[in-house]
């Protein structure tokens, strides 16, 4: 009997010292694999992608992303070293089992997230831009990882899906220095050409948020049915959406009344209907 009980004690005491023995080498494995990674690896990831030109907001979640992967790592490779790399191969598999489940179920939310890495990298527009996109147009408010906020000029806010504005047509009309704008004037078939030409012309060289240089210019673009269509084009400097429409309302208003000052008619369409009319008278019964 005294010697079973030896035999337990020894079997007990190898069992506790190869329990500690693997407990020390997942310690030992664990923290020499996080060490290295948080010293190395996030420093290195954030370094590459500050040399691609990408955004802080993508540096920042990129740097969060590796110091999750040195944790994994560093968790498989503790447990690789302390000898447990069956558990560890069954637990990969039931991962990526559940990885696979989530991507499936979440893969409009990691488009949108995709496509939002990408507006920050590429910029197409920034926060204070009013871009117009799908019918829709408006004031970039934020740009987040999953969707971008857009004030609208009514003072509402649209929620847009990054995935929407990465994959659909976007303009950007204050993505430059200058903006050129449009804008047809319909003079009667009667009337002098280059009579209103010239008015078109004094008039956008006269306001003062017009440029000279690219200068205004007219063409004509249409024969209507009732008036003659002559296109002005003219630029602005520093591009905004309330300056756009007070300089083309101003602009606009000082042609219609110079072309009233010359007897300049702008028709419009007009529809006469003739014809005639029978009435019939029914004999009651």
């Amino acid at each position: 009997m005294v010697s079973l009980l030896q035999l337990g004690a020894v079997l007990d005491a190898v069992d506790l010292g190869s329990i500690a023995v693997s407990a020390a080498l997942f310690v030992a494995g664990f923290v020499a694999v996080y060490l290295l990674g948080m010293a190395l690896f996030v420093p290195a990831v954030r370094r590459l992608l500050g040399s691609k030109g990408f955004d802080e907001a993508v540096r920042s979640l990129a740097t969060s992303v590796a110091r999750a992967v040195v944790w994994v790592g560093a968790v498989a490779i503790a447990f690789t070293v302390a000898g447990f790399g069956a558990f560890l191969s069954a637990f990969a598999v039931f991962g990526g089992a559940i990885a696979l489940a989530i991507g499936f179920a979440a893969q409009d939310l990691l488009g949108n997230f995709v496509a939002g890495v990408f507006i920050l990298k590429d910029k197409p527009f920034e926060v204070g831009d009013w871009i117009e996109w799908d019918g829709n147009a408006g004031r970039v408010e934020d740009i987040d990882l999953r969707v971008t906020r857009v004030r609208t000029f009514d003072n509402e806010r649209i929620t847009v899906p990054n995935g929407d504005l990465a994959n659909d047509a976007v303009t950007n009309p204050v993505a430059y220095e200058t903006l050129r704008q449009k804008f047809v004037f319909g003079i009667g078939y009667e009337d002098d050409i280059d009579a209103a030409t010239d008015i078109i012309i004094e008039e956008a060289e006269a306001h003062a948020d017009i440029l000279d240089d690219p200068g205004p210019s007219v063409r004509l673009v249409e024969l209507g049915d009732s008036a003659v269509g002559l296109q002005s084009r003219w630029w602005i400097e520093d591009p905004d959406r309330g300056d756009f429409v007070q300089v083309r309302s101003e602009y606009v208003q000082r042609v219609k009344e110079r072309f009233d000052a010359a007897d300049i008619d702008m028709p419009y369409v007009h529809r006469e209907l003739t014809g005639s009319v029978e009435v019939l008278e029914r004999a009651a019964e």
